[in-house]
């Protein structure tokens, strides 16, 4: 005698086809599922069925893996496999419900373990990267708002599938296998990352590989840069291209339209730091690194995106204080400015209005706007801080910002930063307005150029007197 057919299951007033074992069925359920605007359960019963034939095709894989002259038999299964993964996908979505009941069945190992494998086969089939892709889906849908199943993800997944996916060739398996990771992130995970820094230089990769990709950018923004102690061991590790996307992703949050909170300053001073450390650490090899001998423009670009870094964190009053008085940054910056300004008359630098390097296979001048940047962190540094004005005036460091005032194809607005320097260099500080007046006098400073500025000396009895016109040009 016949054993009895499982009952007809409900979902949502539809029947469910019982038993769930062809492809057709599947895909049926999987359409109810998605048709779902309430997101209502499902009986336990059916995801076990599901489960059950996502195990037995998983056996095809395994052979194929073993035995790679079977792969060319996977079709059907694949198809089984695919229906499955989004069957399970849809009925995740909004529902944790739904979600604990497929997690309590233990599917997401069942999962993992088919994207090991997939990951194993190596062959180039359409139908392999579509289950992939919607294994992956699957993962990041169980994950989604329900931290059960994102520890259960992290316990199976990490740090094997991120390794084994976000270097992967296809775009969508980096960009989900991204989304799980984003997903399944927190305080106490971010520790695994830091001993795992290579799934977290991956993710910078992804982001330089796929910038429209929004899932390794709200990684890094949301989750990476809330962690000074995994940004500071991930750049010591990086390349110099991978730490210009960094340094550019930091200078993106700085400059977003929604400023740093309470809670990022703290964050933002650790970054600051190691900035700050950095740059007084390159700027002595920057003229080495930038010349015709030794030219290395992505080791000397990551140095100049310090500096552009610098430059934003300044502008962050409750990051400047803390850079006014970091040691030896402002002293650098003016020697480079000086060591800057006399390459600028040597047509081999980077750092001449010709200057420039080639790097994959596009010209681009490394230095444009540095001696600008440099002149704009100097005036930065000294903003209502009379130490600093005093200690530029003792390294000669005002002749050197007045004579950098003149045409530069290379620095745009260079006059403006050249104003905006002296006159945070002069305000309260008569000792610097006495020393422009005196070079005016002399000879050293064109009194035409200083009215450009927005200065004029005046005499009064035997005292020069420097003084801003009536006129300001505006900055």
């Amino acid at each position: 005698m016949a054993a009895p057919r499982p009952p007809p299951a409900r979902l949502s007033g539809v029947m469910v086809p019982a038993p769930i074992q062809d492809l057709e069925a599947l895909r049926a359920l999987t359409a109810l599922f998605k048709e779902q605007r309430n997101r209502e359960t499902a009986p336990r019963t059916i995801f076990q069925r599901v489960l059950d034939i996502l195990k037995k095709s998983s056996h095809a894989v395994e052979l194929a893996c073993r035995d790679p002259s079977q792969a060319e038999h996977l079709a059907s299964s694949l198809q089984l496999i695919t229906e499955c993964f989004r069957c399970l996908r849809n009925a995740c979505i909004e529902c944790p419900v739904n979600q604990n009941s497929i997690r309590n069945l233990d599917t997401i190992g069942v999962a993992v373990d088919l994207i090991f494998l997939f990951r194993e086969l190596r062959v180039e089939q359409e139908s392999l990267l579509t289950a992939f892709r919607c294994g992956l889906q699957f993962l990041g849908n169980i994950a989604s708002r329900n931290e059960d199943s994102q520890s259960i993800v992290w316990v199976h997944a990490f740090p094997e599938l991120f390794l084994s996916c976000l270097n992967h060739p296809d775009k969508k398996i980096v960009a989900y296998s991204s989304m799980i990771l984003f997903t399944s992130l927190n305080s106490e995970r971010m520790k695994d990352l830091e001993e795992n820094l290579n799934i977290a230089i991956d993710v910078i990769e992804a982001h330089q590989k796929q910038p429209e990709s929004e899932w390794p950018f709200l990684i890094i923004t949301d989750h990476f840069l809330k962690s000074p102690e995994l940004v500071k061991a991930m750049y010591a590790k990086m390349s110099s291209q991978e730490r210009v996307t960094l340094l550019d992703l930091i200078i993106a949050k700085l400059v977003g339209d929604e400023p740093l909170t309470k809670d990022d300053i703290p964050v933002f001073l650790s970054h600051a730091e190691l900035i700050a450390s950095t740059f007084v650490d390159r700027c002595e090899m920057l003229p080495k690194l930038t010349s015709e001998q030794h030219a290395d423009g992505e080791e000397a670009l990551a140095t100049i995106r310090l500096l552009d870094v610098l430059c934003e964190m300044t502008a962050n009053t409750d990051l400047l204080s803390y850079l006014q008085v970091f040691p030896g940054l402002l002293e650098r910056v003016i020697d480079l400015l000086r060591l800057i300004h006399v390459a600028g008359n040597d047509s081999a630098s980077i750092f001449s209005s010709s200057g420039c390097i080639r790097a994959e296979g596009d010209i681009s001048s490394v230095g444009e706007g540095f001696k600008s940047h440099l002149i704009r962190l100097i005036g930065n540094l000294c903003y209502k801080n009379k130490d600093n004005q005093d200690k530029v005036s003792e390294l000669d460091g005002i002749p050197l910002i007045l004579d950098s005032c003149r045409m530069d194809d290379s620095n745009p607005f260079l006059t403006q930063w050249v104003v905006y320097a002296i006159r945070n260099l002069t305000e309260d500080n008569s000792q610097n307005q006495d020393l422009i007046a005196k070079m005016e006098e002399q000879g050293l400073a064109d009194a035409s150029l200083l009215k450009k500025m927005g200065f004029e000396v005046e005499k009064r009895g035997d005292k020069l007197i420097l003084k801003p016109t009536s006129d300001p040009p505006p900055l």
